[in-house]
């Protein structure tokens, strides 16, 4: 039989931009002034049913025309990186909707711009609270309605607020968004709604829950269909130790769930089989409590013999007479993530599963090639397989949310922020690269010019020795040099300045030379002007490399070409 299940609502943007300080308000609780430093510690559910959703609303709801059939509402306030990342189910993310916080008087900061990443990556419609409202000089509350209320705002109050709130909708449009206020958006479907609100003093709480609401009921219907008579599908959100042993926080997100039913969990190699031993569910005031059985969605507490090594992002599965399918089918959905088929590219490590899978879309969706991910801190096998990697600029770990060993063998790469990882990796190869690049431009002729200076015929022959001045260009030791209409003439055995032994002269440099297989006055005689005689694979080489010579070898470059295409018109193409 088909029901609906409650939307699953993740809350996520930066830290101390008030995520958890809005779930208080909404279920009344002070869970923020219990956290260590302010900042969530762990994963917290909040069912928020429709019939407290209308009463917090405050008849808002009776003026959308909406028909609602949702029971209610489950919200999800977690740490960092963990918000989006461990909400998964195959094929996809687990959230149906999201409400991104953003603090109005500081806007877009680096994990607001995380969050509208993995809300791109996965599609998921959201919201966006404009979280402290009452921190606009000289606001106050005159009306419990938040419209009503800006409009007995002072005008220079009204002004500031729309000033912030445009400069929001600027930003938001940087990253791709169209947005407006609430009130004035004309099609949900074309426009992020934001609603200005205060998580404090509670002003833009209905009017948050109203717009979430009526999104969910009018877009996500069909999607929270669910059986609730078919076994349970969960992922596991976080593993903690507790008095009662090892417990396992969990998304119900179709069927029912029941107490001491047999469960599979996914894992590394093959999955875990317990069975559980007590099922907790929270209350509206986030208190947990025991249950018999539990139907989807809700967010539970899971106790269950023999569930130490369970990682975060896992998927969960009830069992019913079908252990060796339900098995296969937890694995695949596992190994869809683990299993990466690019022969060459970076190794990727991080914390849980669904980092795991974050990060590595994320890097390929930047055509970063991945060559092996899995979860855990890094290993000495990671090590062995980033330094067996051919290419240098894929002889790197790249780690999220673990920890760095102290090593040297290749480079490692950790952060936890995940797109803040991409772009240090980005940074470091672009480096690496102008280094690789660089020290291939030493191994490789320059293209130079050189005049034979009169009155500085040193010796004349076997090997010849003669003072020249560089037009242009570097001069090297080795350098194969020829006349102008493509006759060779020598390459330079060793040079001087002032007396001393050089490698390289630069332009408006005065240097002897000393040229073996030439005779002065037979092969060259002075004033004359020679070229580098650069080889086609080098001048190959140095086109690609353009970018670290000055415009003065460029355009030696293209003169050396011109002289030899006289003979072959391909040459150096």
């Amino acid at each position: 039989m088909a029901n609906l299940r409650s939307p699953i609502c993740v809350v996520v943007g930066h830290v101390d931009h008030g995520k958890t300080s809005i779930l208080d308000q909404i279920r009344k609780t002070n869970v923020i002034s219990t956290e260590a430093g302010g900042i969530t510690q762990a994963i917290s559910f909040t069912n928020i049913s429709l019939s407290t959703i209308k009463k917090i609303c405050k008849g808002l709801l009776d003026n959308i025309n909406i028909k609602f059939t949702i029971p209610g509402l489950l919200f999800l306030d977690t740490p960092g990186h963990a918000a989006f990342n461990n909400l998964r189910k195959r094929g996809g993310n687990l959230a149906d909707i999201a409400i991104l916080v953003i603090d109005i008087n500081e806007s877009i900061k680096e994990q607001t711009i995380e969050s509208i990443n993995i809300l791109k990556q996965y599609k998921t419609p959201f919201i966006i609270a404009a979280n402290k409202i009452d921190l606009i000089q000289g606001y106050q509350k005159k009306d419990d309605l938040l419209i009503k209320n800006i409009s007995l705002q002072p005008e220079r109050v009204k002004e500031s607020l729309d000033k912030k709130l445009y400069e929001l909708v600027g930003n938001l449009s940087d990253h791709g968004f169209n947005s407006e206020r609430f009130d004035r958006v004309e099609d949900y479907t074309k426009s992020i709604a934001i609603v200005p609100m205060s998580a404090k003093t509670g002003m833009g709480i209905p009017e948050l829950l109203m717009v979430l609401s009526g999104l969910a009921q009018k877009y996500l219907e069909k999607k929270l269909i669910i059986d609730k008579n078919a076994p349970g599908k969960a992922t596991v959100l976080e593993v903690k130790e507790e008095k009662a042993g090892t417990v396992i926080y969990s998304i119900l997100y179709d069927g029912t769930m029941k107490q001491n039913e047999q469960i599979v969990i996914g894992g590394i190699d093959k999955p875990m089989i317990t069975k559980i031993r007590s099922i907790d569910m929270p209350d509206e005031k986030n208190k947990f409590k025991q249950v018999k059985e539990v139907v989807a969605a809700v967010g539970v507490k899971i106790i269950a013999p023999d569930v130490k090594g369970v990682i975060a992002g896992m998927p969960l599965r009830t069992v019913n007479n079908n252990l060796e399918d339900v098995k296969i089918l937890v694995q695949k959905e596992v190994e869809e993530v683990l299993i990466h088929t690019d022969k060459q590219g970076v190794v990727v490590k991080a914390d849980t599963l669904g980092s795991l899978e974050a990060l590595t879309n994320l890097l390929k969706s930047s055509n970063i090639k991945v060559k092996k991910a899995s979860i855990g801190n890094i290993s000495k096998k990671d090590l062995s397989d980033a330094s067996a990697e051919e290419d240098e600029l894929n002889k790197v770990i790249l780690g999220f949310n673990v920890k760095k060993p102290e090593t040297q063998e290749v480079k490692i790469i950790t952060n936890d922020v995940i797109y803040r990882l991409i772009e240090d990796y980005e940074n470091w190869r672009k480096s690496a690269n102008d280094s690789l690049e660089k020290k291939e431009l030493e191994n490789v002729s320059r293209p130079c010019k050189l005049e034979i200076l009169r009155g500085c015929i040193f010796r004349q022959s076997n090997p010849a020795v003669v003072g020249v001045r560089v037009i242009n260009g570097l001069l090297k030791n080795d350098a194969a040099l020829m006349k102008l209409n493509d006759e060779k003439v020598s390459e330079v055995k060793s040079m001087q300045l002032e007396g001393k032994n050089v490698e390289k002269a630069e332009k408006g440099k005065e240097v002897a030379i000393s040229l073996p297989k030439v005779v002065v006055g037979r092969h060259i005689k002075e004033g004359d002007i020679l070229i580098s005689d650069i080889n086609e694979v080098d001048f190959v080489k140095l086109k690609k490399l353009k970018k670290y010579l000055n415009k003065e070898e460029i355009e030696l470059l293209k003169e050396l070409a011109e002289i030899k295409r006289r003979k072959n018109s391909m040459w150096g193409v």
